[in-house]
């Protein structure tokens, strides 16, 4: 059961509401009093009094709206029948407590009966005051049968609008307070959903920079390790070899440098240029780099190259990249490497393959760099198998569409 929520202030300004029904009550009474307007013939007092009861229930009208219209309708035929009939303070107040009832109440239901009730209960009183009337004009020969029941009909349509308009305009406020609690919750919803995205967007970018720079520092930090090695052993007996060994050091570190200010330059510009990023000229030059004598390393592209987007170029070229990181860390130091691309329509299929030592293992791993191979190819639709062959070797074979995603 939906219960509508109360203002800060709403006690404040109930009381603020009865005490100036109050005193406009009194005003009235006193001015009808002094202008001779009498039903009854009571003390003044009784009727300021009677002002002042009929507006004390609507102070809890909006948390208590059943029972503050029950007790105003109530003290009305009451004091009505006490006092006579007040036509403007009380009126004020009766249209507050009906109204409050559609506006206020969460017991749908109930305000529906307790509404019902009332407009009976009024009705048959003002069936019951009018047949009364009627009797005592009879009598007293002031009016006649067609000029009471005119009379009387006027007076029905008016209650029966005071009343239809009460309810309409309570109902009214109810839908618009469930329509305002829905826009409410929409916006409580759309909220949490942007701060969700927001959270998984960043985690996306926080993956990704990993990603990157596990990418450009693995490779070039392997590479280097071993061409430092190869240069530390080669530097007693073959000078010029460990010289050849120390600028391939040198080369790779520039190299990494190169690739870190564009990753850093495109992290910071959302529409940095793209023109720096890695092609697959750039994965012919990767494998050159890694051809030795004791490590052939070969590249081929079967079926020709139709145009590919940058990033599918950037996917490729990290591919190669991991996978002769981790051919160079685990394959051997004799093991031969083949990097194919095959065009097979609406794929790209890319192999890179050894004939190391499978899942023997040279240097220690983090094992993020399949990881991040798998999240590429994720990026751009594809597919990707990893595994030993059965004769002996590593295998990475990824499928990329064409139609990139």
């Amino acid at each position: 059961m939906l219960h509508r929520d109360l203002p800060a202030d709403w006690l404040r300004v109930e009381l603020r509401t009865a005490l100036a029904l109050g005193v406009f009550g009194c005003l009235m009474a006193c001015l009808s009093w002094q202008a001779g307007i009498r039903l009854f013939n009571t003390h003044l007092g009784l009727q300021m009094l009677g002002s002042c009861l009929m507006v004390v229930p609507l102070v809890w009208r909006r948390r208590y709206p059943l029972s503050a219209a029950l007790s105003t309708h109530v003290l009305y035929i009451l004091v009505a029948n006490l006092t006579g009939i007040d036509i403007y303070a009380s009126q004020i107040a009766l249209f507050l407590a009906f109204y409050s009832i559609g506006a206020w109440s969460a017991r749908r239901s109930a305000a529906l009966v307790v509404r019902i009730l009332i407009a009976t209960v009024m009705f048959g009183w003002l069936v019951l005051a009018a047949l009364n009337g009627l009797e005592e004009s009879l009598g007293a020969k002031e009016l006649g049968v067609r000029d009471f029941l005119a009379f009387f009909v006027l007076q029905g349509a008016i209650n029966v609008a005071f009343y239809a308009g009460a309810w309409v305009f309570g109902n009214r406020s109810w839908q618009e307070y469930l329509v305002l609690t829905e826009l409410r919750q929409a916006r409580q919803d759309i909220e949490q959903l942007q701060a969700e995205v927001v959270g998984h967007a960043i985690e996306q970018e926080r993956v990704r920079m990993a990603r990157e720079l596990h990418d450009v520092v693995a490779h070039h930090v392997t590479l280097m390790g071993v061409q430092a090695a190869a240069a530390r052993r080669l530097l007693a007996r073959n000078h010029d070899g460990a010289v050849e060994a120390l600028k391939q050091v040198e080369a790779g570190a520039r190299q990494a440098v190169k690739e870190l200010q564009h990753l850093v330059l495109t992290l910071r510009e959302s529409d940095a240029d793209t023109s720096g990023l890695p092609t697959v000229d750039d994965v012919r030059r990767l494998v050159a780099e890694a051809n030795t004598p004791t490590r052939p390393t070969t590249f081929e592209v079967i079926g020709g190259l139709p145009p590919l987007t940058p990033s599918l170029e950037l996917t490729i070229y990290r591919l190669v990249q991991e996978a002769l990181t981790n051919a160079t860390k685990h394959a051997g130091p004799t093991a031969s490497v083949a990097v194919r691309l095959r065009n097979l329509g609406q794929v790209l299929e890319l192999e890179i393959s050894d004939d190391g030592l499978g899942h023997a293992t040279q240097l220690p791993g983090t094992g993020t760099g399949l990881i991040g191979m798998r999240e590429r190819v994720a990026a751009v639709g594809g597919t990707l198998e990893t595994g030993p062959k059965p004769l002996g070797g590593f295998r990475v074979r990824a499928q990329l569409p064409l139609g990139e995603k």
